[in-house]
């Protein structure tokens, strides 16, 4: 089964971004519902942000509430959480969500 999972790393402190909280959402009729919610692991990691739901075609966000994690690492806040938001074209490949963080910015791409 495909899934979508994430992964943030702190390029400030270069290392995994620990305990940082987020949330998918998908696009339904022009608003955003809400699909689920965690936490990165040790590594930085989510493996399945749908929590073994099946993975659906359309529009999704991954929103990264980078403040308080921000915070409890002693940096700067300029950005209090990031959303990307992408779209899910064929459900059977993996989608992977990387973020790449920083006080005073950030950077993503699609992972494999």
């Amino acid at each position: 089964m495909s899934k979508i999972s994430a992964h943030v790393l702190d390029t400030a402190l270069g290392k995994p971004a620990r305990e940082l909280a987020l949330r998918i959402d998908v696009l339904e009729e022009g608003a955003f519902r809400n699909l689920g919610s965690d936490r990165t692991n040790a590594d930085g990691r989510v493996s399945d942000l749908l929590h073994g739901r099946p993975l659906e075609l359309g529009t999704d966000r991954v929103v990264f509430d980078t403040e308080p994690y921000l915070r409890a690492t002693g940096q700067n806040v300029f950005y209090p959480y990031v959303e990307i938001v992408f779209r899910v074209a064929r459900v059977d490949e993996h989608h992977h969500i990387p973020l790449l963080l920083s006080p005073y910015g950030y950077s993503t791409y699609r992972g494999s």
